[in-house]
């Protein structure tokens, strides 16, 4: 393996629904002096791609039901934001004060099905909204994908990160919630170690690991940084590309649920 190199796209700026995302990329990449290059690895914030695909909910909006009421009373949260989370959302997999984790419409279990409100400008007469997740992220990835080729002439990977809570674990972790052009997943079993013995349950998770990269240039907070370009990683290029929802666990395989 050679050096990795990951950088972010400066100059990216509020990004409103409808907005051309991948022109938008291309664009400020010519005035860093850079191009896009086949090999690399386009890593996006979530709430980018929520913006521009208009996944926003605003607040004054949302009539709580008595459902959401009752839930609100448990995990002391706004009835409305409990209500946007519900809409969004299979089941309800955790609720206690302080706390609601929640299977997502599109399969990924995080606290409050991701529904966010954090750097989500308000609207022009100070409505309050709320961003949730692409409804298919790996959808969104390979529309970008093909965006970015349209623009560019160039198809890299696209990654849809976002930043998840771990059960056992302090602390938020980029992770992949979208992907195209790339396997997020290899498989190991059958592989030797450095002593001979063979890997029997080693299952790399590839989009994580470069989404969690990703996330240490993108920031938390103010950092304005939700484009993170990764060089020089080289893709196992036996693997073929797969969506996101691979990576997701059964309910049959997932232990602790």
């Amino acid at each position: 393996m050679s050096a990795v190199e990951l950088f972010p796209i400066e100059g990216i700026p509020l990004i409103k629904p409808g907005d051309p995302l991948a022109a938008i990329i291309v664009k400020q990449l010519e005035h860093m002096n850079k191009r896009l290059q086949p090999d690399d690895v386009v890593v996006i914030a979530q709430k980018v791609v929520s913006k521009v695909e208009g996944r926003l909910v605003a607040l004054a909006s949302v009539d709580p039901s008595d459902e959401a009421k009752a839930l609100a009373e448990v995990v002391d949260k706004d009835s409305r934001i409990v209500q946007v989370i519900l809409d969004d959302s299979r089941a309800i997999i955790r609720s206690r004060r302080g706390l609601l984790v929640a299977e997502q419409q599109a399969g990924w279990i995080c606290a409050n099905a991701g529904v966010d409100r954090s750097n989500v400008q308000q609207g022009d007469d100070g409505e309050e909204y709320l961003a949730l997740l692409p409804v298919d992220g790996d959808a969104s990835a390979e529309r970008i994908r093909e965006e970015l080729r349209v623009a560019s002439g160039v198809a890299p990977a696209v990654i849809i990160n976002d930043s998840h809570g771990r059960p056992w674990r302090v602390g938020t972790v980029g992770v992949c919630i979208g992907c195209a052009g790339l396997a997020p997943i290899w498989n190991q079993r059958g592989l030797h170690d450095l002593f001979g013995y063979e890997l029997h349950s080693s299952e790399e998770c590839i989009a994580d690991e470069l989404a969690a990269a990703a996330s240490l240039l993108m920031g938390q907070s103010n950092e304005g940084q939700p484009v993170v370009i990764i060089s020089g990683y080289q893709r196992p290029a036996h693997l073929p590309p797969a969506p996101s929802r691979s990576i997701q666990r059964t309910a049959a395989t997932d232990a602790f649920r």
